[in-house]
Order: C-alpha cells, then sequence, then structure tokens
C-alpha cells in the first residue's frame, strides 16, 4: 500500500482555549516493533485532552505532542514482529498522543479489533472510557453483582459507559447529573436512581435507597470538597475511586471514619502506565467487554460528531457541559 509522506493533524499552538487548536501538516509516522499504522476513522475527544490543551496536563516522556488518545481506523501498515493484525484490520486503540491525525501509530498490546455491529465511528468512542472504567470499578474498585455504585458525572463520556458496565454486571447504580434531562439520560442506560446534584443531596439520596447503607463503590472525577461526601456515602468496606480532579486536588476528611469502616479511597491515572500494563487492561476488556459490545446490551454513546479541522468547537462544546457521552472527530 502506498502511503502520503504528509498529513493533516490537529496541534495545540499554545497553552490556552479551543481556538488553541489548528490544524497543520506533519509526516506520516512509520510504526515502530509491535506497533500499527492505522488511517484514522475517529478519534474521541476526552477531558485530558481539554488539559493538555491548557497547558496543566502534559503527554508522558516520548509520547506524540498531537492530543487524542483514542481512535479507530484501518491498518495500513505492520512494524517488525506484528502477527495480531493484517493491513485492512479494523481496530480501535488507546494511545498515548497522536489521536487528533490522519494516521496514528498504535501499540499492538492496546490495540482491539472494532467489535462486531459496530461502526469505525461508534468504535472510536470506546478505548479511553472503556480502558479507564474496567480498570478502576472492576479492577481496582472490585464492583460485584448486588454491590450499590455511584458514578458522578453519569452523563459524561465514564459516566455513560460506567453505568451500563455496572448494570450489565448486576449491580445497583447510582449517578449524578446537572439536569434533569441528564439525569433521565444516565436512568434510561440503568441507573436506578439518577440524582440531580444541582438540587439534590446525593448522600441523602444514596443512603435512603439503600436502607442507610450506602454505596459499595463510588467513582469520581470531582475531587475537593466531594471527598468528604464521598466518605460519608461510602458504605462499612465502600471502595472510592478517584480518577480526576476538576473540583480541586485538596481536601480534608475525617480518617476515623475511613478506619472505622474499613474504607479503601484509591486512585489511577491512565495515560503514563506501560504498555505492557494498558495491554492488559486491553486483554480483560477483550474476554469481559467486548461481548456485551457486540450482543449490544452496552454501546458507546456519542452526542455529536466534528470534522477533524473543527476540533476546536468538539472542544467548546465539551466545556460547555451540554452534551450526553462522547464527542468524536472524524477524518
Amino acid at each position: 500500500m502506498t502511503l502520503p509522506a504528509s498529513m493533516t493533524i490537529v496541534e495545540i499552538a499554545a497553552p490556552g482555549g479551543p481556538e488553541m487548536l489548528r490544524p497543520a501538516t506533519r509526516p506520516v509516522p512509520a510504526p515502530g516493533t509491535a506497533e500499527l499504522l492505522v488511517k484514522v476513522a475517529a478519534a474521541g475527544v476526552n477531558r485530558p485532552d481539554v488539559a493538555q490543551r491548557k497547558g496543566v496536563y502534559p503527554p508522558p516522556p516520548g509520547a506524540s505532542d498531537i492530543p487524542g488518545l483514542e481512535v479507530a481506523g484501518t491498518v495500513v501498515a505492520l512494524g517488525a514482529g506484528v502477527t495480531e493484525y493484517a493491513i485492512g484490520d479494523a481496530v480501535c486503540a488507546l494511545v498515548s498522543g497522536g489521536g487528533y491525525a490522519e494516521y496514528a501509530v498504535c501499540p499492538v498490546p492496546q490495540t482491539l479489533p472494532v467489535p462486531r455491529g459496530l461502526s469505525l465511528v461508534e468504535a472510536g468512542a470506546v478505548p479511553e472510557t472503556f480502558f479507564t472504567v474496567w480498570t478502576n470499578v472492576f479492577d481496582r474498585g472490585r464492583l460485584a453483582a448486588g454491590e450499590s455504585f455511584l458514578v458522578h458525572g453519569g452523563s459524561g463520556g465514564i459516566g455513560t459507559t460506567a453505568i451500563q458496565l455496572a448494570a450489565a454486571r448486576g449491580a445497583r447504580v447510582f449517578a449524578t447529573a446537572g439536569n434533569a434531562a441528564k439525569v433521565a439520560a444516565c436512568e434510561r442506560l440503568g441507573a436506578g436512581r439518577g440524582i440531580d446534584y444541582r438540587r439534590e443531596d446525593f448522600v441523602a439520596v444514596v443512603k435512603q435507597a439503600t436502607g442507610g447503607t450506602g454505596a459499595d463503590v463510588i467513582l469520581d472525577m470531582v475531587g475537593g470538597d466531594y471527598l468528604p461526601r464521598n466518605i460519608a456515602c461510602l458504605a462499612t468496606e465502600g471502595r472510592l475511586l478517584q480518577i480526576a480532579v476538576q473540583g480541586g486536588a485538596k481536601a480534608e476528611i475525617n480518617l476515623a471514619q475511613v478506619m472505622m469502616r474499613r474504607l479503601t479511597v484509591t486512585g489511577s491515572t491512565l495515560r503514563p502506565r506501560s504498555v505492557a500494563a494498558k495491554g492488559a487492561i486491553a486483554a480483560a476488556l477483550r474476554r469481559e467487554v467486548w461481548p456485551l459490545l457486540e450482543a449490544g446490551t452496552v454501546k458507546p454513546v456519542i452526542d455529536r460528531t466534528f470534522a477533524l479541522a473543527d476540533a476546536a468547537q468538539a472542544h467548546a462544546t465539551m466545556e460547555d457541559r451540554r452534551h450526553i457521552g462522547k464527542l468524536v472527530l472524524t477524518t
């Protein structure tokens, strides 16, 4: 297959607002050992992309400075030693950067076949949120069937994924969201009780609904003053998973409550982890989640798509917080 020498990408001209995202031209990269070159059909837009654009979440050493952490498309070149995929295969992948481009290099362990029944655009909305939810909620958080689960930001990309996976695996799901329409969307996706955080106290709602027990697992991306409230909301032996700090990185809690109720407070970031670690998550997803996607039991929720050149508009839409589910760039 003859490949072009150059490609269109979206780069961050300087730290700042969405207008700092600008189309540019770069050479088409070559895949290295155990890597694929993928012709990108779709690239998901995620909050870490926004943080990188603002200059507060730099790419890890060795990663592309081009934003974009997930892609779906067609394999067009194979690096040395690759036997798992062939040219022409439809794949989706988690990447450490480089997604906002016409071509992207993808490590084989972080790449998965597009689930049967999903389009390339739908597949482009899968990796970042499904990798994040799986490793936190089900690996670190050990959420089990019959347990109660609360996810904050239930109408976002992470939230819509977490609701569906938790419900599909037999948990009782609660989700916070910012208005009645978003609450209703959470409930349609499988939350037994959506909570309008602007009008309701999520601690009181979850406690009342669970007979005073509380949530066994909480997935939070807010931080700040949500931390002591999350602690109050947890059941004995409960687990709090922190994946972002949109409301602030510092808070004060009562450690006596952590000790007396044997709570676990943990967290993680995904992007800096090794290829091997991400590959282990990919293997678990293929085994445990891909059958759910192929059966239609869970699905990526896409609010809108944008042309690659309109990435700035996609970021502005994300920061408006009016969307439900994912935003996706298409080439």
